[in-house]
C-alpha cells in the first residue's frame, strides 16, 4: 500500500488491494478534506467497455468527487476485464469489491454509514447490477447508486444507439459497443440475463436511489433515460439528468471520463449525496 498527494495537496490517493470474486484487485482509495473517518463512501468501476480501462482512466474526475462538498472517501476497483474471463466475472468482481469494503472500514477510514456503488460506461452496468444483487443477496445495503453514461441494453436497440450508424464520424461508437458486448457476453443466452442487461430487468423494486447521468450527445443517453424512467415507476427516488453536449471526442479513450467532469456533472452528484444524507437522518 502507497499512498500520494495530488499537485495541489488536496487529495490523498492510496495505492492498496481488495478483494474479488476469486482473488485480490488493484484499487485506490482518494480522500480529501480534514475528517478523519469519512461517512460517505463511494465505490467506483471504471469504462472501457469490459474489454480495457484501469484506474487511471478516469483519475481526474475521481479527485474531483473526493474534494466534492461531501468529501466522500472514493475507492475505484479494478474488476475482471472480458478478455481474461466474460460475464458474470466482472459483476462478481464489483459486489465482492463492496461486500469487502463493508468488512474493511477501518482501513478505508470510513464510518460504514453510507455505501454508493458508481461507474461509468461499463463500470455504471456494473454499479446498477451491484444494486440488483445486493437487493437480491441481502446486501451489502447501498445508501445509492451513480450511473454515468451508463451501458444497460447489450441489444443496442435504443434509437440514440442506432442514430450512430447513420453518421460517418460516429459509427465507430455503436460498432465498438457491439464488439465490447460480443467479447462480454459471448454467449446469447446470457444477453436478456438481468445482471448483464439491467434496462430488461422486469425487477426493479426496492433498490437504492439513483442519479443517471448523460449527455446530449451521448449514444447511450436513451438507454440512460429509459432505464431512470422503469426505476421510477417501480418505485425507487430516482434522478435523471441530460447534460449539455461536451464535445466528446470518440477517438480519445478518456473521452467520457472528460465529458463527465466537463458538463456540470460534478453539481449533480454532490447534490445527489446531500439528498442521501437527508433521506437517511430524516
Amino acid at each position: 500500500m502507497s499512498a500520494m498527494l495530488d499537485a495541489a495537496g488536496a487529495v490523498k490517493v492510496r495505492e492498496l488491494v481488495v478483494e474479488g470474486a476469486t482473488g485480490p484487485l488493484a484499487a485506490r482509495l482518494y480522500t480529501a478534506g480534514a475528517v478523519a473517518k469519512k461517512d460517505m463512501l463511494v465505490v467506483f468501476f471504471h469504462g472501457g467497455g469490459f474489454d480495457s480501462g484501469d484506474l487511471e482512466k478516469a483519475d481526474d474526475f475521481l479527485r474531483s468527487l473526493a474534494e466534492c462538498d461531501h468529501y466522500p472517501a472514493v475507492l475505484a476497483s479494478t474488476y475482471t476485464l472480458a478478455t481474461v474471463s466474460p460475464f458474470p466475472a466482472a459483476v462478481e468482481d464489483a459486489h465482492a469489491v463492496l461486500a469487502w469494503a463493508k468488512k474493511n472500514k477501518t482501513k478505508l477510514g470510513w464510518s460504514g454509514k453510507y455505501l454508493v456503488a458508481s461507474g461509468i460506461e461499463a463500470g455504471a452496468n456494473l454499479a446498477a447490477v451491484c444494486a440488483l444483487m445486493s437487493r437480491d443477496r441481502g446486501g451489502p445495503a447501498l445508501a445509492g447508486q451513480i450511473l454515468i453514461m451508463p451501458m444497460l441494453d447489450p441489444a443496442l436497440s435504443t434509437c440514440s444507439m442506432r442514430q450512430m450508424t447513420l453518421c460517418a464520424d460516429r459509427e465507430k461508437a455503436a460498432t465498438e459497443c457491439a464488439a465490447a458486448y460480443r467479447g462480454y457476453l459471448p454467449h446469447a443466452v446470457d444477453r436478456s440475463h438481468p445482471y448483464a442487461a439491467p434496462l430488461h430487468s422486469s425487477r426493479l423494486k426496492n433498490l437504492a436511489p439513483a442519479l443517471i447521468l448523460s449527455a446530449e450527445d451521448d449514444p447511450l443517453r436513451d438507454e440512460a433515460e429509459q432505464y431512470g424512467s422503469k426505476l421510477i415507476n417501480s418505485g425507487v427516488c430516482t434522478t435523471v439528468r441530460r447534460m449539455p453536449p461536451a464535445d466528446l471526442d470518440l477517438q480519445d479513450p478518456n473521452g467520457r471520463n472528460e465529458c463527465a467532469c466537463k458538463v456540470h456533472a460534478m453539481g449533480e452528484i454532490t447534490s445527489f449525496l446531500s439528498g442521501l444524507e437527508k433521506r437517511k437522518g430524516a
